[in-house]
């Protein structure tokens, strides 16, 4: 029952978790399964199985997501209960041969799991037009899917790891020359991404969002465009085409069924998951979630907790809180919010202990994700994990139009109208020069989206990781480090594949 939303129409996934186990015993010469592509792409239910089995995939990659896109990043600091390996993030000492061992609950950062995904979004991309729909919108849907995630997912590993093997053709057999790839260079994977965006928005058949907001559609398609191109404007001198495509992706996003909520709070709540604000999100549920997100890392493990804290403290964390106390919101960060910001108590909750009549700082809790307490009285992390909203679009089309040399004061005071409420006009944003709005903006992200996997990217995206990054000031001239390096582990199963410059042993 655990995992009857995704795996009980998912033969596809089965099949491909057959074929990576198998396929790395050395001494079989081909996988073991009674599921072959050639039995299995016949209908629109296996087509439902296969996408189910690629959304399913992108859970379990949930937790690698946010360390690559925010945990290098000076948002996160050590926890109560150690540090669990993601000290190599935030102090910015990773190397080839720790990446498997980032965080007691994580596998390492490597990125088999990623082409996993694409894999089944190449096998939809092959077999979906040569099945029958009983409607052809559901056919341009499914397929217009595929596209949007693969397009993601190698935009996610671009910015990781610059250079990739470029897998286009779903691995079907052992031919090593189809297997194993050389890298491409970064712009042909970018050209790519964008071919494969346009592909997809030309296939979905209308501007809705399906019901939960867990699956690719039109809207949340133009949301990923915007992020791509203002990467691509920034970093690879798109300039004022690339600008002007991120702004009208955003501009098309703001006219679907989405809105901001009129309470920060609101969109992370359990009971609110799938909210008109979200354009994105991977779906976890209570009795289905394969694990936990992410956030069980960053809330209070209730074991830990002193015994003089206030009894509202007590209350907010719960009697049996599970969190792992592995890291939490840095100092940096906390300061950066004031008071009268709404989105503060809605993002972290500062834990302090009473001594002899003093307020003691003892740790801070994430709050976007605390999922759901149980009937039994367990906390299950099983809150969405949103990967676009429509304040990040917002933000992004002020960003887009600054570059432009447009005001961008309409979007930044529509975000801080709502963070502020009755305090806005103490907070209301008044353009100034490009440098200037540059900096507002991403400030700005950073209060609104923290903890939702963004800033690193976005600190990497506006040129800011020397400079901000406590664990990088001193490091400047070591510009490879805006890289991960390639593990160990995947270097000795891509025979083609090269250390990226400054990692080499």
């Amino acid at each position: 029952m655990r995992y009857k939303f995704f795996l009980h129409t998912s033969p596809v996934l089965l099949l491909i978790f057959i074929c990576s186990v198998s396929c790395n015993r050395e001494l079989e010469v081909k996988p073991v399964s009674v599921i072959t592509n050639a039995s299995f792409w016949k209908t629109e239910s296996d087509v439902q199985g296969a996408l189910n089995g690629m959304y399913f995939s992108l859970r379990e990659m949930n937790k690698m997501t946010y360390q690559l896109g925010e945990g290098r990043s000076e948002v996160m600091t050590f926890g109560i209960a150690g540090t669990g390996g993601y000290d190599l993030f935030y102090q910015n000492t990773l190397n080839p041969n720790n990446l498997a061992a980032t965080g007691n609950y994580s596998s390492g950062v490597e990125w088999k799991g990623y082409y996993t995904i694409i894999n089944t979004a190449n096998l939809l991309i092959k077999y979906v037009p040569g099945i029958s729909f009983a409607n052809a919108a559901d056919q341009q849907r499914a397929l217009a899917q595929a596209y949007a995630m693969r397009a993601y997912i190698y935009f996610v590993m671009v910015r990781t790891w610059g250079d990739l093997p470029l897998r286009l053709l779903p691995t079907e057999g052992y031919d090593p020359a189809l297997v194993h790839l050389e890298r491409s260079p970064v712009a042909a994977i970018f050209e790519q991404i964008k071919a494969d965006i346009a592909e997809a928005l030309q296939l979905f058949p209308d501007n809705s969002i399906p019901a939960g907001r867990y699956f690719w559609s039109r809207p949340s398609a133009n949301a990923l465009k915007a992020e791509v191109f203002l990467w691509t404007a920034k970093r690879l001198n798109g300039g004022t085409a690339d600008y002007t495509a991120a702004l009208n992706a955003c501009t098309e996003v703001e006219d679907a069924d989405a809105t901001l909520l009129d309470n920060f709070a609101d969109i992370f709540k359990y009971q609110n998951k799938g909210n008109r604000e979200v354009l994105m999100a991977i779906r976890f549920q209570e009795l289905e979630a394969a694990g936990f997100s992410y956030f069980r890392d960053m809330y209070m493990f209730a074991g830990l907790m002193p015994s003089n804290v206030s009894q509202y403290t007590r209350d907010l964390i719960g009697p049996t809180g599970t969190g792992h106390s592995v890291w939490s919101p840095s100092a940096l960060v906390r300061d950066q919010f004031t008071t009268d910001d709404t989105r503060r108590d809605a993002s972290f909750y500062e834990i302090y202990s009473e001594e002899g009549g003093t307020q003691v700082y003892f740790t801070a809790a994430v709050m976007k994700g605390t999922g759901i307490v149980t009937a039994g009285g367990v906390r299950e992390y099983v809150s969405d994990i949103i990967i676009y909203r429509l304040a990040d679009v917002i933000l992004m089309k002020a960003e887009a139009k600054n570059g432009l040399s447009q005001d961008p004061a309409a979007e930044m005071n529509r975000i801080r109208q709502r963070a502020y409420k009755d305090q806005f006009p103490a907070h209301t944003f008044v353009s100034g020069s490009p440098a200037q709005n540059d900096a507002a903006i991403l400030k700005e992200r950073l209060l609104e989206l923290v903890f939702e996997g963004k800033r690193w990217w976005d600190l990497v995206r506006y040129d800011k990781a020397f400079e901000i990054v406590p664990s990088l000031q001193a490091r400047a001239a070591d510009r490879y480090l805006l890289l991960f390096p390639i593990s160990t582990n995947t270097l000795s199963l891509e025979p083609k594949v090269k250390q990226n410059p400054g990692y080499e042993q």
